[in-house]
């Protein structure tokens, strides 16, 4: 089952669609800064930004700093909300079940798929924003970092770095992955599951920036996201990463638990 998920997953022109898409916004990017050679100033603009100028390499984490706050929430939200109410809305759902698939196996299948398709989208990203910099921007013998003036990195760090980035970006993406996935054990419609998962985004960031709740700011799903630019600091300070990887771990466990009870329950009539 989870191999036939895969092939689904890879074979949707809608997948390298969304991916495409996903790369193109970075690589604009690039562009413009190897054309104007104007980049935002350290602290303003996305994550890292004001740095590849200097250095190309560092352009994979530039851009899922771009893409990381709306265009890559919105296309995991999608994949994760179509997952089993997009079934239900095809009415595939009750043939999958009517077959020798147990619902704990479909899940499991779909929750692959769904991961796939984030570290598929993450490594994309990554990769074509090395590509882009290095050729746009150029590259140097050393990596300056722009937290700390005058630290470098040698090619070995940025890629234990960029890798560890890759990984929690990706893990931070299925804690909301998780949400439309239990939305989309609930309703039959894929947009709203998508849509719920959103929301929960866009409520999550406001509550983040607002005083008021900072009493659960810590337990926010999108509180940590950004705490992957603790990897570019040397030494590393490892409490938010640490953090980031708990609470998404918790909201994982949690909601797909709740996904599971319910679908395993359900009255699939469609």
């Amino acid at each position: 089952m989870i191999r036939v998920e895969l092939r689904k997953l890879v074979g949707r022109p809608r997948t390298w669609i969304s991916i495409g898409l996903l790369c193109l916004l970075p690589v604009v990017v690039a562009v413009l800064l190897s054309v104007t050679e104007i980049a935002p100033r350290p602290g303003q603009g996305p994550t890292l930004l004001s740095a590849v100028l200097g250095n190309g390499a560092l352009f994979p984490a530039a851009a899922l700093g771009i893409v990381l706050p709306f265009f890559l929430p919105i296309a995991v939200a999608v994949q994760a909300g179509e997952s089993v109410a997009g079934e239900a809305s095809a009415g595939t759902l009750r043939y999958l079940l009517v077959r020798p698939v147990g619902r704990t196996r479909l899940l499991v299948a779909k929750l692959v798929s769904i991961i796939a398709f984030t570290l598929l989208a993450v490594v994309a990203v990554a990769v074509v924003g090395y590509v882009a910099g290095v050729t746009l921007l150029g590259t140097s013998g050393t990596l300056t970092t722009t937290t700390l003036a005058g630290t470098t990195l040698t090619p070995a760090d940025l890629a234990w770095r960029t890798g560890v980035m890759v990984l929690y970006i990706g893990w931070s993406m299925v804690g909301l992955a998780a949400v439309s996935m239990f939305l989309s054990t609930i309703t039959d419609s894929p947009i709203a599951a998508a849509l719920g998962g959103l929301a929960v985004l866009v409520s999550s960031t406001v509550l983040v920036a607002l005083d008021a709740a900072g009493s659960v700011r810590d337990y926010l799903p999108t509180r940590y996201w950004l705490a992957w630019v603790d990897l570019f600091r040397d030494p590393v300070p490892w409490g938010d990463l640490t953090a980031g990887v708990l609470v998404q771990t918790g909201y994982v466990v949690v909601l797909l638990g709740a996904a599971w009870a319910n679908f395993t329950t359900r009255d699939v009539t469609s």
